[in-house]
């Protein structure tokens, strides 16, 4: 048995370990890019409505101040997504940004984001991918091809936004920032891949 692969100075199952981030949001990918994606529009339009959850998660985890919320956070927020869709509430997109537009109140009652400059870099996030969202589904009802680039750059400058976070080891969890921006980057891919 060639002990190479799991030995701990330099092994392979060693290195897939501390990149487990990575090695989710590829296998979480893989089939998309099998042919087990749905047509472009239909995918658009789902991503177009989930995509503000990305920033409501980090406007959410800077409002608390506790990086280890991230992934409880970002649970909550995909559940959000999945009962809006289960009980055929108004679209995600919708749910998830009016919560963001809580926590923003929130944020200006307590005075929160006037001290804060790294909340009121997640509160520009959301306007600034908000925007994206609603470019993205309007367009996808009148020009479907240009939707789908703009819901593809919404995924992919958000991917970037991970990235940036990551190399900063600011206001969310490392693990989520890494996961985050390798899924959004390939997602943003696979959408213009369908095109």
């Amino acid at each position: 048995m060639n002990t190479d692969l799991i030995a701990p100075e330099n092994g392979v199952l060693r290195r897939v370990l501390a990149r487990w981030p990575t090695a989710l949001a590829v296998a979480i990918s893989i089939p998309g890019f099998l042919g087990g994606a749905p047509a472009a529009g239909a995918l658009a339009g789902s991503l177009g409505n989930a995509l503000m959850m990305l920033p409501l998660a980090y406007l959410t985890v800077a409002k608390l101040g506790r990086r280890r919320a991230t992934w409880p956070v970002v649970v909550s927020a995909i559940a959000v997504v999945v009962a809006a869709r289960a009980l055929d509430l108004p679209s995600p997109a919708v749910v998830l940004s009016t919560l963001a537009l809580a926590v923003l109140v929130w944020s200006v009652a307590d005075g929160q984001l006037r001290r804060d400059g790294c909340l009121r870099v997640q509160a520009l996030g959301v306007a600034g991918f908000g925007a994206l969202t609603i470019a993205g589904l309007a367009l996808l009802a009148t020009r479907p091809s240009l939707g789908v680039v703009v819901v593809a750059a919404g995924w992919f400058l958000h991917g970037v936004w991970d990235f940036v976070h990551l190399a900063r080891d600011a206001v969310v969890a490392r693990s989520f920032a890494e996961w985050c921006g390798v899924i959004d980057v390939l997602l943003a891919v696979q959408l213009l891949l369908l095109l």
